[in-house]
């Protein structure tokens, strides 16, 4: 198994004042783990630690993936901007070929095969910022897509999607995983990290458990983590 993100006593942080500290962990290819906890426990920054985008303020974080692909929370582009599907998933590409460089026939394919997977082949040509909240979220999942990651990284990538975007991500995650891609989901969908990942990872500002989903998100450990608002996060799981 490969492993592509090492975590050893890491403290991460910002302007050096830590947000996430005590982190052990390790993230491999071909399965998907689960970022769950409650809101400001360390989601998102412990993400940002692996894409550069905070401080590792104690301990080690080693990155060995080679390409990584970001899926943001919600659409990072002005819905106004007169921008194509196809335009926003080749954008997922720049890092290989740099700003104004020629996109080759065999690019093009890559966005073509890159929106087929996400079931928006036949809105390759439309504004982006006409399509419904789900297409749109499927679309970036494309464009994280095109440059042939090694990990994907979704931040909350299921929220407010209508049920047959939920099918298409739910099995595009597993197609991802069989092919040797790992998967890092930060989600407060409790039943959704179950669902869709073999491990979670709960954070409360701290690394409080780590294992399979049974084991981590067990009832003891998400009264640790949840406090007063562990009875919901439990209901959640029935």
């Amino acid at each position: 198994m490969t492993t592509l993100v090492s975590f050893r006593d890491a403290a991460l942080g910002y302007g050096n004042t830590p947000a996430l500290t005590g982190l052990t962990l390790d993230v491999f290819g071909g399965q998907a783990l689960a970022l769950v906890g409650p809101n400001g426990g360390g989601k998102t920054t412990l993400m940002r630690g692996i894409a550069g985008g905070c401080q590792v303020l104690s301990g080690t974080v080693e990155v060995d993936a080679k390409r990584i692909g970001l899926v943001p929370q919600s659409a990072d582009l002005d819905l106004t901007f007169p921008v194509s599907a196809a335009e926003v998933v080749t954008m997922g590409l720049v890092a290989e070929v740099g700003w104004g460089r020629r996109i080759t026939a065999d690019m093009r394919a890559r966005v073509s095969a890159a929106l087929e997977r996400v079931n928006l082949s036949d809105r390759a040509s439309r504004r982006f910022g006409t399509l419904s909240g789900g297409q749109r979220q499927r679309v970036l999942v494309a464009r994280a897509l095109v440059a042939r990651p090694d990990l994907v990284m979704m931040d909350e990538p299921f929220n407010g999607l209508d049920a047959p975007s939920r099918d298409i991500l739910t099995r595009l995650i597993a197609e991802l995983t069989a092919d040797g891609v790992g998967v890092v989901v930060s989600t407060h969908d409790l039943s959704l990290a179950r669902d869709v990942c073999s491990r979670a990872c709960v954070l409360a500002s701290h690394l409080v458990a780590l294992g399979s989903v049974d084991e981590a998100l067990a009832p003891s450990v998400l009264a640790r983590a949840y406090g007063a608002g562990a009875d919901e996060a439990i209901a959640a799981l029935s």
